[in-house]
C-alpha cells in the first residue's frame, strides 16, 4: 500500500514543472539559498533562473539512496548544460555554488543575497511593459524548439508564430509609439 500511495504522490508532484512550462506566462525562479532536489528541478522547470551568491545547487536523490532523476531533470538539465556537466550533477551527486551555476549557464544570473527576489520582480514588471501575446507567443516557441528535431523546423515555427504576432496589432502600437514617444 506504501508504494501505491509513494507512486500515486509522485504522478501528481512530477505534474509541477509541466504545469510551469504550460503557462502562459514567464515564469522567473529567483534561488536564494539551497535548491537541493525537488528544488533544483523546479527551478529547472522555470525559464528564467536567477540565483543569490549564496545558492547552492545539488541533485540530493543519489546521495539519498534513491535517483537523482525526478521531474524532469534527466531531460531538462542536459539541455540547460549539456549532458557532460549534467551526468557530473546527477550521477555524483557533488554540489554546485552560485557562481559555478552561472559559469555553465545553470543560471543567468548571480546577485547579492539580499537583492535576488528583488531584481526577479523588477525583470518582471520589465516583461509587463512588453506585449503578453509576444511573451507567450516566445515562451512556447522557446520550449519547442527543444524538442525540435532540425533547425528548418525551429525557423518553420518560428515564421509561423512571427507571421501570427504580425498581424495582430502591436507592431503598429510599437511604430506610433515610438513616433509619439510614448510607452506603446
Amino acid at each position: 500500500a506504501l508504494s501505491r500511495i509513494g507512486m500515486l504522490a509522485m504522478s501528481h508532484f512530477s505534474q509541477a514543472v509541466p504545469v510551469l512550462r504550460n503557462l502562459p506566462q514567464p515564469v522567473i525562479a529567483a534561488v536564494n539559498g539551497a535548491a537541493y532536489g525537488g528544488g533544483l528541478c523546479l527551478c529547472l522547470g522555470a525559464d528564467l533562473r536567477f540565483c543569490s551568491e549564496s545558492a547552492v545547487f545539488n541533485a540530493t536523490g543519489i546521495v539519498n539512496g534513491l535517483t537523482s532523476t525526478e521531474l524532469g531533470a534527466s531531460y531538462l538539465l542536459p539541455r540547460l548544460i549539456g549532458a557532460s556537466r549534467s551526468n557530473d550533477m546527477l550521477l555524483t551527486g557533488r554540489k554546485v555554488d552560485a557562481h559555478e551555476a552561472e559559469r555553465i549557464g545553470l543560471v543567468s544570473r548571480v546577485l547579492p543575497d539580499a537583492k535576488v527576489v528583488e531584481h526577479a520582480i523588477e525583470v518582471a514588471e520589465q516583461m509587463c511593459q512588453l506585449s503578453a501575446f509576444g511573451l507567450q507567443m516566445t515562451k512556447k516557441v522557446c520550449w519547442a524548439n527543444l524538442e525540435t528535431g532540425s533547425l528548418a523546423a525551429a525557423i518553420d515555427l518560428e515564421d509561423r508564430n512571427q507571421l501570427l504576432l504580425g498581424n495582430t496589432e502591436n507592431l503598429v502600437e510599437c511604430i506610433k509609439a515610438r513616433r509619439e514617444k510614448r510607452k506603446p
